[in-house]
């Protein structure tokens, strides 16, 4: 197979130059060729950059509408629900204040009620002070029954036993005591 020699039939003068055939369309092959050249050389850079730009666009359209949500006009209707509203919270917030405001005479009642009953008590014992009576004999006079029975009956309990026998004295040293000061000998030591 060696021997087989390839010529053109058209040139006899070079067996080795192949003739171009006139193109039909010159412009469209000559970019498909410039384009192909393009790719091949700078291909994966024109992918990443595609897809980088892509990405950009995505993100910007992200932020652009999460920065200000547009509404659309309000319409007359929701203009009468807004001011329904805004009655309603008005009412309720009347009501909470006429609340508060009844809350706030109650307890200033029961403030002048508590400082009449002050100034009066101070009343009776300046009083009683004056006559020569003693303010604890006053003050228990005028505590009702019950608070004066509940009194008496917090005090000691007579079944109780005391803590220690009547005979203790801490100062004799006698009296039950397990613990016994011993003083120790003195000079010097003999242990070996």
């Amino acid at each position: 197979m060696e021997d087989v020699e390839i010529s053109d039939v058209n040139d006899g003068d070079s067996p080795h130059q192949v003739e171009k055939a006139p193109l039909k369309n010159p412009d469209l092959t000559l970019l498909s060729l410039n384009v192909g050249e393009l790719l091949s050389l700078y291909g994966w850079y024109l992918l990443i950059g595609t897809v980088l730009v892509y990405l950009l666009i995505q993100y910007l359209s992200k932020r652009r509408s999460s920065q200000g949500p547009r509404s659309p006009p309000p319409t007359p209707q929701d203009a009468a629900l807004v001011a329904r509203r805004q009655e309603a919270m008005e009412a309720a917030r009347m009501k909470m204040q006429e609340e508060l405001d009844a809350k706030a005479s109650i307890f200033r009642e029961k403030q002048k009620q508590q400082e009449e009953e002050k100034r009066r008590q101070k009343i009776e014992i300046w009083d009683s002070m004056q006559q020569g009576k003693s303010f604890r004999g006053t003050a228990k006079a005028s505590q009702p029954p019950a608070e004066a029975s509940s009194s008496a009956a917090a005090g000691p309990k007579p079944d109780r036993k005391p803590l220690r026998s009547a005979d203790y004295s801490p100062l004799s040293g006698q009296g039950g005591g397990s613990c016994t000061f011993r003083p120790g000998r003195r000079g010097p030591s003999s242990g070996g």
